[in-house]
């Protein structure tokens, strides 16, 4: 099954090079690289990994995916290492933030009402607890995150989200 997800992604992102290459991209300040390309393989795993980790309720494997998350998010945002356009840097830092303010929160659960509060996301399910105090602010990153994937892949794969999602 990872074999066939991992050929698919293969594909996904050859031919999202191939278009990005073939269509001279260079307008609006936007460059396909190699580099850029390897940054949105990592950001996709890593998404997938934040998905995993909140629906399973795992507190400290979500703290770790949003870590690993955040210095790729602002990488992408500032427009140093990788040359995106600028949309796309907007929706990387707009990600990045969310990151951040999740982290905090989870961090310490008592900053949950410093966090400015997000519009629920309808067509992603709640996360369970404990997560569920972070649930819109995770939702909104993962919404946000596969637009990004969308700005730099041509396309995104679905999350990876459990249905019906276990209350535990």
């Amino acid at each position: 099954m990872l074999g066939k997800f991992a050929r698919i992604i293969a594909v996904a992102v050859a031919g999202s090079v191939l278009a990005v290459s073939g269509a001279g991209v260079a307008a609006a300040g936007g460059k396909g690289t190699s580099s850029t390309q390897a940054a949105a393989e990592q950001v996709l795993q890593l998404r997938d990994q934040l998905a995993r980790a909140a629906y399973a309720g795992d507190v400290p494997a979500t703290q770790r995916s949003l870590g690993q998350m955040s210095p790729v998010l602002g990488d992408l945002a500032a427009g140093q290492k990788y040359t995106i356009q600028s949309d796309a840097q907007q929706v990387a830092a707009t990600g990045n933030d969310y990151a951040t303010q999740a982290s905090r929160v989870l961090a310490d659960p008592s900053k949950a009402g410093e966090v400015r509060q997000l519009p629920p996301v309808p067509d992603i399910p709640d996360l369970p607890p404990p997560l569920n105090i972070v649930s819109n602010l995770l939702k909104n990153l993962l919404k946000t995150v596969t637009s990004l994937l969308a700005s730099l892949l041509g396309s995104a794969p679905p999350l990876p989200v459990p249905v019906p999602v276990p209350v535990a």
